[in-house]
């Protein structure tokens, strides 16, 4: 897949991102543009359901919601790529934590990853299991407006030092392996 991408870069890739959000649509389209080293991607966002609550509350719920989004976007548009982000939490073994998923397609694969864990307070998933959504109860603790949006939960519990598309960047960019050692994975 790589030599393709490479072979095709005098024609602009396309991308589609299954969210209006910029924070997704700036970390897939950083993500890819990064891996395949190319200067010029056209990323757009589109509104695609997930199929789960608005608030995924395990680890399954969350992984259905990002792949559910990606297949919509493969059935709706027609682009080089199709990428979906969900964000969702989970009691783990060590306590509450939030999360992502993402889904990565082509016209011929599919790979989905992981982000990693933020460890969340108590109180925070208290909110959550009422049925609140994380950057609503974020916004409250912390007096932010719309963090979602912006350095989300990451951002303001980590102090800055990473943040909700710095996280959605890596996780796409650890999905996107596959398609850059596709031999190897095809074995």
């Amino acid at each position: 897949m790589l030599t393709q991408i490479r072979k095709t870069c005098f024609k602009m890739i396309k991308i589609v991102v299954g969210s209006k959000n910029p924070v997704k649509i700036n970390a897939a389209k950083n993500a890819i543009s990064d891996m395949f080293s190319l200067k010029e991607v056209e990323c757009i966002g589109c509104h695609a359901p997930s199929g789960v609550a608005d608030q995924p509350m395990t680890s399954d719920e969350t992984q259905a919601g990002a792949v559910n989004r990606v297949k919509y976007c493969q059935s709706q548009h027609q682009a080089d790529f199709y990428v979906a982000l969900e964000g969702g939490v989970d009691e783990l073994e060590y306590g509450p934590a939030t999360f992502a998923f993402v889904a990565i397609a082509s016209d011929k694969q599919i790979s989905v990853g992981r982000s990693c864990n933020l460890p969340l307070p108590d109180v925070i998933f208290e909110s959550l299991k009422k049925g609140e959504e994380l950057g609503d109860v974020m916004d409250r603790f912390f007096n932010t407006n719309n963090v979602k949006q912006k350095g989300g939960a990451i951002g303001l519990l980590t102090n800055g030092l990473a943040t909700r598309e710095s996280v959605y960047r890596q996780a796409t960019l650890l999905a996107l392996a596959p398609f850059v050692h596709n031999d190897l994975y095809q074995r």
